[in-house]
């Protein structure tokens, strides 16, 4: 699904598959710490996670004030938008750009009566932003936990 600018300086154009090595970085910059961390890094091995997701998955890039700065995938299904590939290069995390972003993807879906799912890794700390805009914990497997955020009646 094409995701809507966020006004008035942030874009979603589609990502395209000569983009597939922007997006890896971009990936590798925001969940290479927490990876290695507990496997480990095997390049090869993370190129073809990542190479299979956007196969399977639509990938928006995300551009502020007309930079490449992250991705992510919001996926409208039957029952619910799924949220993931959720990226941001290290110089554009916490100076609140992640937090419009889901804001803004939480009022689209809360628009169209939708809840939204997401899951990721047990021990990365962006579980606390998914936590302070109502997602809540529906399972967890031996690597991630599983959430959804249940529609809102108002705008965040």
């Amino acid at each position: 699904m094409q995701l809507p600018d966020l006004a008035p300086d942030i874009r979603f154009p589609l990502l395209g598959p000569d983009e597939c090595e922007f997006s890896f970085q971009v990936k590798t910059q925001a969940m290479g710490p927490h990876i290695k961390h507990h496997w480990g890094w095997d390049e090869e091995f993370q190129r073809g996670i990542h190479s299979k997701n956007m196969l399977e998955k639509p990938f928006s890039k995300i551009e502020f004030q007309e930079k490449p700065i992250g991705t992510i995938s919001l996926q409208r299904c039957s029952a619910h938008f799924q949220f993931g590939e959720f990226y941001l290069a290290n110089e554009f995390r916490g100076r609140g750009i992640g937090t419009a972003i889901l804001r803004h993807c939480l009022i689209l879906a809360d628009g169209l009566r939708l809840p939204v799912r997401l899951e990721y890794l047990l021990w990365n700390p962006v579980g606390t932003l998914y936590r302070r805009h109502g997602f809540l914990e529906t399972a967890a497997t031996s690597t991630h936990y599983l959430m959804e955020r249940p529609v809102l009646a108002s705008k965040l």
